[in-house]
């Protein structure tokens, strides 16, 4: 999404999709070989499977702009990316890897790039020499690579399928919509750890120009080569096994955020907290811990907050047809309804595919996977109008975090909900 990601020079012909809140441009992976005759940092399938079509990323490529093309909408690019999980890090893909496309293209849509299922794949793809990448400069609050995500062939709802799908139940979003969201929580919220330092931050010696550039001591300035950190890097955390940490242990990278008002009457609801990515534990000292950075949503700077990582499936659901709108709810059906009071990307025009948080949860009995339709109240005397509707994807204390999964209009901060 470009709606505020910064643009980044660019240093080769491929692109790739990153996050809405990159401030550091993501490094490249390092491990570069040849695969049929193109650079790849990845380890692409040899032939389509079943079902499916190959694409071959060509130069000038990204999620983005094959997911407008695909399926009308660039902010649907998980979808793409889902099907083909060998892609590690969403921020870089290549020219001349393939894409499996599963019912969501047609034959000519993509003209001699497009294989067929069994065919052999990589036949004809334009290498590129090493070194020879981009950084994108389109972006999306979406991008992650999520460790041990598998592929179940479920195709999460976007909003542009049959409203009255009869094969059953269907995921309402993705790991990443939970995963790389995060919640509302108190003003001043309790972590129990934090990263302190990363393997790019080290003291540099003081040098003495009067001795010839000798060296006056073994400590020195500190010195940060890099501050957003990213997939596979090495960090270091505050607490080690006197504070329960052990090898192997995942915890979720924590950055607080802005205050949340309520839209109506600015009641303060809390606070902000975005989930930046996921860490797993190499080794625990008794005070202190050594980390490795294994699922990215965003850079990570030092001084993020950790929690201990809670696995959260997707929720199912059959979705049925939308609410009539000529049978709308009552006006006072409406009264102490939930509502809408923030986006994830703080937006206040919203569509299908957007994440929102909403004022009730677990306090009121709220569930994952319930399904709300969307009103906005008009005049006094005027029924409300249908707007589209969200389903829960998880559920706090008194707030919960939700997907639009179809729209009739746009939809806005404040707008009313009513259980379907």
């Amino acid at each position: 999404m470009m709606r505020h990601g910064r643009f980044w020079t660019v240093f080769c012909l491929a692109v790739t999709v990153a996050s809405t809140f990159v401030a550091e441009a993501q490094q490249p992976p390092a491990d570069l070989h040849q695969v049929d005759g193109h650079w790849t940092a990845w380890d692409p399938p040899t032939t389509a499977p079943d079902g499916s079509q190959a694409y071959t990323i060509q130069p000038g490529d990204s999620l983005w702009n094959i997911a407008g093309q695909m399926l009308g909408d660039p902010h649907l690019w998980p979808q793409i990316w889902q099907q083909n999980q060998y892609i590690l890090d969403s921020h870089w893909i290549y020219p001349g890897d393939p894409l499996m496309l599963s019912g969501v293209v047609t034959a000519d849509a993509f003209g001699d790039s497009a294989g067929v299922a069994g065919a052999p794949l990589g036949e004809g793809a334009a290498g590129l020499p090493e070194g020879q990448m981009a950084e994108n400069t389109e972006s999306d609050p979406f991008s992650t690579v999520l460790d041990g995500a598998q592929d179940t062939g479920q195709r999460p709802f976007t909003g542009r399928e049959d409203f009255t799908n009869p094969e059953g139940p269907v995921p309402l979003g993705y790991e990443a919509d939970i995963y790389c969201s995060g919640y509302i929580g108190d003003l001043e919220e309790d972590f129990a750890y934090s990263i302190v330092s990363s393997e790019y931050e080290f003291m540099t010696p003081t040098l003495d120009p009067g001795r010839n550039s000798s060296i006056q001591g073994i400590h020195g300035k500190a010195s940060t080569e890099k501050y957003g950190l990213g997939l596979g890097d090495i960090i270091y955390l505050d607490g080690g096994r006197a504070d329960g940490l052990s090898a192997g242990e995942l915890l979720t990278v924590v950055q607080p955020a802005d205050k949340v008002f309520h839209p109506q009457g600015r009641k303060l609801l809390g606070r902000l907290y975005k989930y930046l990515g996921r860490i797993r534990v190499l080794s625990a000292q008794p005070e202190t811990a050594i980390a490795e950075i294994v699922q990215l949503c965003t850079p990570i700077p030092v001084g993020s907050k950790l929690k201990i990582f809670e696995p959260e499936p997707i929720p199912l659901r059959k979705i049925t047809p939308l609410r009539p709108v000529n049978f709308p709810v009552a006006e006072e059906d409406l009264e102490g309804s939930p509502s809408i009071v923030i986006a994830w990307d703080k937006l206040l025009s919203l569509g299908a595919g957007y994440l929102v948080y909403i004022d009730q949860g677990n306090d009121e009995e709220m569930a994952p996977g319930d399904i709300y339709t969307i009103y906005r109240r008009g005049q006094r005397g005027i029924p409300p109008t249908v707007l589209g509707e969200l389903a829960v994807l998880s559920v706090f204390e008194k707030t919960a975090l939700a997907r639009i999964i179809r729209s009739r209009y746009t939809v806005f901060v404040g707008d009313s909900l009513h259980l379907k």
